[in-house]
């Protein structure tokens, strides 16, 4: 099995569906849990998106699935730059992982590994803005993280987001970051399916519209954070 996975140009594919589909998950569930943020501004609150942080902070459980993510992450990059090399050496610069025919070749099935460094570079920024000030504020076991001049506790994420996207550069940053997810997603959610052995003339554009629908609304929701913390600031 450990051959196939990591030899087989089939077993590399079904790697990259499985971590990609993993990762669409957490993203899914980052959003949810941001648009609490959001209910929070709106409502003129704190406690309940500081609850999340606070049940999310640097508890055992917190840790072994920010590990687990890494670790997803790191899988799905790293065969991506294989995946891609390999095809590039076979047929040029072919798709990786798509076996259905459409009319014309996408920007984004041309460059998923362009989009896959922007998005990152971007969650390496991310890290620095909240993870670092949070998590590792906690692991470090200080007590306080300058926000901006003023002293917050680690799990007041929503002091932290406000003080973040009240840069407007910051705003600018992730919604660029947040474009090249998109893209990234809507290619990578319907080859995932392609890449598993669901790509056939009935399924192709249903799964198209399902990536898109899927992608679309992830975005729309941390887009939707991102704007309204600066609107609203």
């Amino acid at each position: 099995m450990s051959c196939f996975l990591c030899n087989s140009s089939l077993g590399k594919k079904l790697v990259m569906s499985l971590s990609g589909m993993a990762l669409v998950l957490f993203l899914l569930f980052h959003m949810s849990m941001n648009l609490v943020a959001l209910i929070d501004l709106i409502n003129g609150d704190t406690q309940y998106y500081n609850g999340v942080c606070a049940f999310l902070g640097a508890n055992w459980y917190a840790l072994v699935a920010t590990a687990g993510l890494a670790i997803l992450v790191l899988i799905h990059f790293v065969y991506a730059f294989i995946l891609t090399l390999n095809n590039y050496r076979a047929r040029g610069s072919q798709r990786y992982a798509v076996t259905a025919s459409e009319p014309g070749v996408e920007w984004a099935s041309k460059n998923m590994l362009l989009l896959g460094v922007i998005v990152v570079l971007g969650l390496g920024l991310h890290l620095v803005h909240f993870w670092s000030k949070m998590m590792l504020v906690e692991l470090m076991g200080q007590h306080e993280v300058l926000v901006g001049d003023e002293p917050v506790v680690p799990t007041d994420g929503l002091a932290i987001i406000k003080f973040t996207f009240s840069q407007w550069y910051n705003v600018a940053i992730y919604l660029v970051w947040l474009v090249a997810l998109w893209l990234h997603l809507n290619h990578g959610v319907w080859s995932m399916f392609q890449s598993i052995g669901w790509a056939n003339d009935k399924w192709y554009p249903r799964l198209k519209m399902l990536a898109k629908a899927a992608s679309t609304l992830i975005i729309l929701g941390f887009m939707a954070v991102v704007i309204a913390f600066y609107v609203m600031r």
